[in-house]
């Protein structure tokens, strides 16, 4: 495994749908962009969701084509299983990244993907793609469309007993792999790092992580999604197909005992959405959803929040002080019902979904020096005219690297960004060289 050095003219952060569209819409221009991702695929956490509100449209169909189009763009260089080191400045006042090649163990260029090694390993592991409810081999490929379509060893849980390496009809599996470091120069900088979700067992009087029935979103989105795990809603404790379902909504943010006092803005729509779904999945089960207040901002989510309603989900306003379970593993809510006279009860469901919110997933400023706001996103300093620029030149944010959002706007905002990027480097002449349609009489002129 040698690794190049590489000179392009804009170094994207993350492989997530942001990411991916800030690199699209600059090549489509001609510039040459580096997309680096830690992960061993593209994608992010948008190609783990079944569907997108409000037209429920299947997230495979929308992510797949672009990661398809990101890999085999002419003037998009894909670095996946990456990580950013250091960056400087260098004397023509763009920018040197240090970037870590970690080992896949795998001859990424002889690979094809056939997945032989991975039928051969005697090895099963929790599946972090779906969210531990799953299993896979320690030798895989990521997921099923994952880009590239390359396996990967988890080298820390492998036997090394060469079952794979026998299996592999190309001889690609290489133990001897070691991390390899290399540079990228770039005139411009895009961060995608993209969110973290609120740990599930962040709120202890909710019982996620400990109660095996109360799951966060991300898990129903696994058990919703055509390529889940079971292929079927199933409740994690015992296989049992849930004839009730609850959701828990702001079980991660407007919370000040978290210190998250900001709204996500997209748990409503996504329990909303998922409800929508199971209603569809399970036709017999009760759905409730316990709100405080139903947040439905953008283009035709109010008339979806009212579609719901009129399927038969119900509304619950009300404050859930806490969740427990019966002797059956059924979660009970304990929830003041604010409609009915502020009375305090408690409602058994068999599964219990927790609207856990957005948190930063990167704090960009020890490597990139970009200043973090109170939320702890990237600080922008005139939101609402140059919402991806950030305090320090040729840096810029996109997604929710810059704080929480949809899919919608965060492919709005990776244009932005990319059109602030181009800009830049407009404005500096930096890697004009590299880009033929832009003479430096024409950016003068």
């Amino acid at each position: 495994m040698t690794v190049n050095n590489v000179n392009v003219e804009v170094l994207v952060i993350g492989g997530g749908i942001a990411g991916m569209q800030s690199a699209l819409d600059l090549a489509d221009q001609g510039y040459h962009v580096a997309l680096v991702e830690q992960e061993p695929s593209i994608g992010g956490k948008m190609i783990m969701l079944s569907k997108v509100f409000p037209t429920l449209d299947c997230c495979s169909c929308i992510t797949t084509p672009k990661m398809s189009a990101v890999a085999h763009h002419d003037n998009i260089e894909l670095l996946t299983y990456c990580e950013v080191q250091a960056i400087s400045e260098n004397s023509d006042g763009g920018f040197v990244a240090d970037v870590l090649q970690k080992p896949r163990y795998i001859d990424i260029d002889a690979c094809t993907g056939c997945r032989q090694c991975e039928y051969a390993c005697p090895i099963d592991l929790p599946s972090t793609f779906d969210r531990n409810l799953g299993a896979v081999r320690p030798i895989r490929v990521p997921f099923s469309t994952a880009v590239p379509q390359k396996a990967i060893l988890d080298i820390d849980n492998c036997l090394l007993c060469g079952k794979c390496e026998k299996a592999c009809p190309v001889d690609a599996i290489d133990f001897s792999q070691q991390p390899e470091t290399f540079e990228i120069e770039a005139g411009a900088v895009i961060l995608a790092t993209g969110f973290d979700l609120t740990p599930t067992g962040a709120k202890a009087e909710y019982g996620g992580g400990d109660l095996l029935n109360v799951v966060d979103a991300l898990v129903m989105e696994r058990l919703l999604a055509p390529t889940g795990p079971y292929g079927h809603v199933l409740r994690p404790s015992d296989g049992k197909e849930p004839d009730s379902i609850a959701y828990v909504q702001c079980a991660g943010s407007r919370d000040t005992t978290l210190g998250v006092e900001y709204c996500s803005r997209v748990c409503c729509m996504y329990a909303i959405k998922q409800a929508m779904l199971l209603s569809g999945a399970l036709p017999l089960a009760d759905i409730t959803i316990y709100y405080m207040d139903i947040r439905t901002f953008g283009k035709g989510y109010e008339q979806f929040y009212q579609n719901a309603k009129a399927m038969g989900i119900e509304f619950v306003k009300g404050k859930v002080a806490r969740i427990t379970e019966d002797d059956d593993k059924n979660p009970v809510v304990r929830v003041e019902m604010i409609e009915d006279g502020s009375q305090v009860v408690e409602r058994t469901h068999d599964l219990v979904v927790l609207s856990v919110g957005m948190l930063p997933g990167f704090d960009p400023y020890p490597l990139y020096g970009v200043p973090t706001a109170d939320d702890g996103f990237a600080a922008i300093p005139a939101p609402n005219v140059r919402p991806t620029v950030t305090e320090r030149p040729g840096v810029f944010v996109t997604g929710t690297a810059a704080g929480p959002m949809d899919i919608v706007d965060s492919i709005v905002m990776a244009g932005a960004a990319a059109a602030e990027a181009a800009a830049h480097l407009r404005a500096t002449d930096t890697g004009l060289s590299a880009h033929p349609a832009v003479s430096k009489e024409a950016v003068h002129a």
